[in-house]
């Protein structure tokens, strides 16, 4: 667990490996609540959270999930099972498959696989529909006292909202605002690139949103995969810039016919191990690819998916 100020905390959601996938606790008087909630596997550590902090189950009022891709939010039911006064905030587009998630896991585990989804996952549990309160774009909850603003952040997902947290003048951008992994930060400055993956990557939504983000002129950005930053200028600027790297990348890569999956992969990881190099990191090839290459998978997947998209 790492702690902010304005009673912010990231607890590691133990992911595949520490440092990929973080779950947010914030604190408002005795009260608490979760931004994102990891999987069935992520709720011992947030339980050693609350009790490190004296926070008991019964006052964790809310689990608020970015979207309802399954590292953010396949946790919910077990979540809502341990704390018994919580609600679950989600965007429209997502609610329902919190109350009913069997779309969502029969989905995954066609492409997974069973077990492997067990090993990720874990147990993924229905939430009851009394119990889900559903965003709109300008949507503001008080958190008892701690006011949260909810607007809708296509681009990822179509199902993604952030929040505007007005005490500590940040947002939490579940994956709008990239993915910045510790291992790449580099004398304090964070190296941020977007994630495409699969199946609603849209470019001109997510340069839209990432805008919309930076024109609060926020302190900070809470992101999922991992944690706060700052800088939030110099970063927008460099995710702008890699979001319009990948989809030339994309275009560069559409006329490789069957190749052009193995075209995409190699293109995406020579392109980030340059900005990694320029950011003066001296993290080799190989150890850089342990930390991004799921994300490299799945960014080629979704590239795919959009310029197919691009073709109908």
């Amino acid at each position: 667990m790492i702690d902010y100020e304005h009673d912010i905390s990231a607890i590691d959601a133990a992911l595949l490996r520490h440092g990929m996938a973080s779950i947010h606790l914030l604190r408002a008087g005795d009260e608490a609540a979760l931004v994102d909630c990891g999987t069935g596997h992520s709720l011992p550590n947030v339980l050693a959270a609350l009790a490190h902090k004296g926070i008991a189950a019964d006052k964790l009022r809310y689990v608020i999930l970015t979207h309802v891709h399954l590292d953010h939010a396949s946790g919910a039911g077990a979540a809502m099972r341990a704390f018994p006064n919580a609600q679950l905030v989600v965007h429209p587009r997502g609610a329902r498959h919190m109350i009913d998630p069997s779309k969502l896991i029969t989905g995954a585990t066609d492409v997974y696989g069973a077990q492997a989804m067990a090993d990720m996952y874990g147990d993924i549990l229905p939430v009851d529909a009394a119990r889900v309160i559903e965003t709109h774009d300008g949507y503001v909850l008080d958190f008892n006292g701690r006011t949260l603003e909810f607007i809708d952040t296509p681009g990822h997902a179509k199902h993604h909202h952030c929040i505007w947290d007005a005490r500590s003048q940040g947002w939490f951008t579940g994956d709008t605002f990239g993915l910045a992994y510790p291992e790449c930060t580099v004398d304090g400055r964070a190296f941020i690139f977007p994630t495409t993956s699969p199946v609603q990557f849209d470019p001109v939504a997510m340069r839209a949103s990432v805008e919309r983000l930076l024109s609060r002129q926020p302190e900070a950005m809470f992101l999922t995969h991992y944690g706060k930053v700052t800088g939030v200028p110099t970063l927008g600027r460099a995710l702008l810039s890699r979001i319009d790297a990948h989809v030339a990348i994309a275009r560069a890569a559409a006329s490789a016919g069957d190749g052009r999956k193995q075209a995409l992969l190699a293109a995406l990881s020579a392109y980030l191990m340059d900005e990694l190099r320029a950011h003066g990191s001296p993290l080799t090839r190989d150890e850089a690819m342990a930390v991004w290459g799921l994300d490299i998978e799945l960014n080629a997947q979704g590239l795919e998916v959009w310029l197919d998209s691009e073709k109908t």
